[in-house]
């Protein structure tokens, strides 16, 4: 069995696995639920589309050069990097907070606004433009980039999953901008320290936030990043590996 591909708390939660045949079965990640697997190999997890999974043994991981999408779209700063532009859909641009005061501007298609937002984890946001296609978009995001960051690396979300908003910042960001919506997210993960980042598929569901799955384990409660599942063969049977332990642990 392999782990092939995983969903974030915006589309539901879950780990895909495949065991070669072509099928993927989803394993829903709900709070309360035990993951027993030990992780073996890593190896290319192939490609996965309308449910189907096409499997590669060649060891780059998690994907290799053959399966590798590189997204133009996400590289956009207003002029086309394909051959005919195809975004003509209605887009928002949006501010992200990550708790304490990491503030993120992004781009989506209207219509999946909300969604996207909670694909990222992020713990407030704003929507603050609405435009007629992605080109125009990219073009605002890359301009308010200019002050605030465009991406947000997994180490600040992980801190975020024990920290609050910092309301004055937030408060304080937004004034630049005429918001035409706010959101508020609860992932239902209430931590009081920062768990310990690390690459397991077993312990008990605390809860899911945004591509973060975090975990307890023998006394710690440890984020895992599910990118950095994909691609391992699983064994059932919990990890025999030697884990990092939080200092309450000892407690």
């Amino acid at each position: 069995m392999q782990l092939v591909g995983y969903e974030p708390s915006g589309r539901g939660s879950a780990l895909l696995l495949s065991d070669g045949s072509g099928d993927v079965e989803r394993r829903p990640l709900a709070a309360g639920d035990d993951l027993a697997y030990a992780l073996g190999d890593r190896h290319c997890a192939g490609t996965v589309a309308d449910g189907d999974h096409v499997s590669c043994d060649r060891p780059s991981a998690p994907y290799c050069d053959y399966h590798t999408n590189t997204w133009v779209c996400a590289r956009c700063t207003g002029t086309c990097l394909k051959d005919e532009m195809d975004c003509y859909e209605e887009h928002a641009v949006y501010i992200a907070a990550f708790a304490p005061d990491t503030f993120k501007v992004g781009v989506t298609k209207r219509r999946r606004l909300e969604t996207r937002l909670r694909e990222q984890g992020a713990d407030r946001a704003a929507h603050v433009h609405t435009v007629s296609n992605g080109r125009v978009a990219r073009e605002l995001e890359a301009d308010i980039a200019t002050r605030l960051v465009d991406r947000v690396r997994t180490g600040p979300k992980v801190a975020a999953l024990a920290a609050a908003v910092d309301e004055t910042a937030w408060a304080a960001t937004l004034r630049k901008f005429d918001v035409i919506d706010r959101f508020e997210f609860d992932y239902g993960v209430s931590l009081e320290t920062r768990p310990v980042r690390e690459t397991i598929a077993s312990g008990t569901v605390v809860g899911v936030k945004g591509r973060l799955l975090v975990l307890a384990n023998g006394g710690t409660t440890y984020a895992v990043d599910m990118r950095d599942l994909v691609g391992y063969d699983l064994e059932t049977g919990g990890s025999d590996r030697s884990l990092q332990s939080s200092l309450g642990s000892f407690g």
